[in-house]
């Protein structure tokens, strides 16, 4: 029975690459990224090297999410996990090891027992093909999972680089706004001095000033914020996180992309519904498992090897000289006994009853979940592709027509300013609106990009959705408010 354990035990092996090659097929072909699992000093050089090669520029949205799959600790970390999750799999893939016991029995110093055990799990091994089936389709999950985490990881960092860049060009353009603001309010105390404006609408040029010094405050810390962010995600800190970004956000594509099958490629390719389909099925192999076991629990079978030596006396008599002569001669006996015992438990109360019945119905609430799950994840891709669109066409307003229009409006009215057409609280009207358009222009895009990467998402996984329609609200709360001004 050893014998048949060791030759079905020599099976287990572990991966070269600890299972890492499924992550980097997977992080090359849908982020065209590079993933380093980091396991020795040379590796970390590696790393290290690539690193910095990529912050000596200006990053790109593509340079932040290889900086960030190479560098985030929080990934090696789920790296790690892996190695752990295959180091599982061999250990489940292992025959159950036998029980050996040794037992040394004496009385008096006349009688000696040793009873030598082998004890071996015969359940185990008769389960061994199909338990192994089990592990090897668990490893696969602790793959996607990690899988699911690069994802992640590239969509998470991609999103707060456009939140960052964002917030960085609207620092710029309220810095712009605020060195016109003050020319305002200087301009009007200058005209208060002469008797040319009165006191309210001084007030109003150094409000507008004050109201646009308060923007830029905040601007100035959220463009902090989203960059402190941004560089937790890349796995930087000291003088790494005086990184460089660009100071506008990239342009709008001349066209939208366009995804007539969209539901069909997430059905296809999302990673987490990858993941409830292989757990359905390695729970189906378990239900398996469980009605094939229904009537015994425990099938064990013991080898049992017992020597006894009895210390005895042999009495002889001898006549020696007309004399009866007796001689005590101890002796000692050995008897060897071999012989085995067959243990094994029946459920004589439910006949496994309760087992078979909580396997089946944690297989049919596995079914209904992954039905379920199918149907969030059309869903999600519909609605990631409405918003991709609906923030696209936003944006291309803001781009095409309202922030031209913007500028024409504002040309026109600092033509009437100096032609003394109109006075400085109309120009003050103008500047406030022209501020609130660009704002949410940068915000429209912002949202725009951040509607791609939610659509990525969508498609092939990496978790929930970013939210970037809730901002787009923001955003066109500022616009109506923005347009409430004239």
């Amino acid at each position: 029975m050893i014998g048949i354990a060791t030759l079905t035990g020599g099976c287990a092996q572990f991966s070269a690459d600890g299972g890492m090659a499924l992550l980097q097929d997977i992080a090359g072909d849908e982020l065209q990224k590079d993933i380093v699992k980091i396991e020795n000093q040379a590796d970390a050089a590696h790393v290290r090297d690539r690193v910095n090669s990529l912050l000596k520029g200006t990053l790109s949205a593509d340079e932040a999410v290889q900086i960030a799959l190479l560098n985030n600790r929080a990934l090696q970390a789920a790296f790690n996990e892996l190695g752990v999750s295959e180091a599982q799999m061999i250990e489940a893939s292992l025959p159950p090891s036998p029980t050996f016991s040794l037992a040394r029995l004496s009385a008096g110093g006349l009688v000696l027992e040793i009873e030598r055990n082998v004890l071996q799990n015969v359940l185990g091994l008769l389960t061994l093909p199909r338990r192994r089936e089990i592990a090897a389709d668990q490893f696969h999950q602790a793959q996607l999972r990690a899988t699911n985490e690069i994802l992640k990881t590239a969509a998470e960092t991609r999103r707060n680089y456009y939140r960052a860049v964002a917030a960085g060009q609207t620092v710029i353009l309220l810095k712009r706004a605020r060195v016109a603001a003050e020319s305002l309010s200087d301009l009007a105390t200058k005209l208060g001095e002469t008797g040319s404006l009165g006191r309210i609408n001084q007030a109003r040029q150094h409000e507008f000033y004050a109201q646009v010094s308060q923007q830029l405050a905040i601007a100035i810390l959220r463009h902090r914020s989203e960059r402190d962010r941004l560089a937790r995600l890349m796995g930087l800190w000291g003088d790494d996180i005086n990184f460089r970004l660009p100071d506008t956000l990239k342009s709008l594509p001349t066209r939208p992309m366009r995804r007539d099958d969209i539901e069909a490629q997430a059905i296809t390719s999302r990673v987490d519904l990858q993941l409830a389909r292989l757990q359905l099925e390695t729970l189906a192999k378990s239900f398996g498992l469980t009605r094939a076991s229904r009537l015994i629990n425990v099938l064990e079978v013991r080898g049992i090897s017992n020597t006894d030596w009895d210390r005895v006396i042999d009495t002889d008599y001898e006549l020696v000289g007309g004399n009866l002569v007796r001689t005590d001669t101890p002796v000692t006996e050995k008897l060897s006994r071999r012989g085995f015992e067959v243990e094994f438990q029946v459920p004589i109360y439910d006949f496994g009853e309760a087992r078979t019945r909580n396997a089946a119905e944690a297989y049919r609430a596995a079914v209904n979940l992954l039905a379920n799950k199918a149907i969030n994840v059309r869903g999600e891709a519909r609605e990631a592709y409405q918003s991709y669109r609906g923030t696209y066409d936003i944006a291309k307003l803001y781009d095409g027509k309202l922030v031209p229009l913007r500028n024409v409006i504002s040309e026109e009215m600092l033509l009437q300013y100096n032609g003394m057409l109109a006075d400085l609280f109309e120009l003050l009207v103008d500047a406030r609106s022209r501020n609130q358009t660009n704002v949410a222009a940068i915000e429209a895009l912002r949202d725009f990009w951040l509607a791609t990467v939610d659509l990525q998402v969508a498609v092939v996984g990496g978790g929930g959705m970013g939210g970037s329609m809730g901002e787009t609200g923001g955003q066109m709360a500022a616009a109506d408010s923005g347009g409430a001004g004239h």
